[in-house]
């Protein structure tokens, strides 16, 4: 079931959406070459603390894991492309890293992703993480009163595929709002014209995943939450939570 929100629960949500992107700037100012990922976890414990929130991936257990998460980011290195556990593993000069944060304050839950290198960034990956960012406005750019979920799917597989990255099938963003994961799923490929209409009121975290190697095949790491190339290349995540609005996509987790 998809829950329209009225343009109260909308401002409440943008106060998590704040929270998050807070996270997201508090994790990017403390990553630096021999800062661990479990370092970056507890800074984002401490942007909660500070902002009386909750973490909705703290002991998140879907069907599909072995165990409860175990931390409240997701920190991928390098081939890592989404669900990394944050590790005690030192980063190192030239990582990809992204960092997933989500927050739950007053009832109402955020979700956002960033991409960045450590240290000095290779062109290659600098490359892959602008295609990700502009896969990401593309998608928030088609989030519009009237179009559909498959047009956001088109326009972020579009940016994706022109310049030659690879999608994970069988992922993709989803509704949002009293819990971090609602109806609909929103996919990073598709036809335009197709899927759900958008109406006022939606609530979508808008997520491309890019693999640089141009393949889509992943695989599950010993862990069960970690998913990595199986080509070795490295990828890059971007998020947003977007309110569909009869004014425009209205961006709820920027900073």
């Amino acid at each position: 079931m998809v829950h329209i929100k009225t343009d109260t629960q909308l401002e409440a949500m943008r106060e998590a959406g704040r929270v998050v992107a807070q996270i997201l700037t508090r994790a990017r100012e403390a990553a630096a070459v021999g800062v661990t990922p479990r370092q970056l976890d507890e800074a984002a414990r401490e942007v909660l603390s500070e902002a009386g929130a909750s973490s909705p991936f703290l002991n998140y257990k879907p069907h599909f894991a072995p165990t409860p998460f175990p931390a409240v980011v997701c920190v991928s290195v390098n081939d890592a492309i989404v669900h990394g556990i944050p590790s005690a593993e030192p980063l190192r000069d030239g990582d990809l890293v992204s960092v997933d944060a989500g927050a739950l304050l007053d009832g109402w839950a955020g979700d956002s992703a960033i991409s960045f290198t450590v240290g000095e960034a290779r062109a290659a990956d600098a490359r892959l993480i602008a295609a990700a960012n502009r896969a990401l406005e593309a998608g928030i750019g088609a989030a519009v009163v009237g179009n559909r979920i498959g047009d956001i799917a088109h326009a972020i597989g579009t940016v994706c595929r022109t310049a030659g990255y690879g999608i994970m099938e069988g992922y993709g963003g989803h509704g949002i709002g009293r819990t971090m994961h609602e109806d609909p799923s929103v996919p990073n490929e598709g036809r335009p014209g197709r899927g759900m209409p958008l109406r006022h009121g939606m609530v979508l975290a808008i997520e491309p995943m890019l693999i640089a190697g141009g393949g889509d095949e992943f695989r599950h790491d010993a862990d069960g939450w970690t998913l990595r190339t199986t080509d070795g290349s490295r990828a890059s995540h971007a998020e947003h939570t977007v309110a569909i609005t009869s004014d425009g996509p209205r961006i709820l987790t920027a900073l």
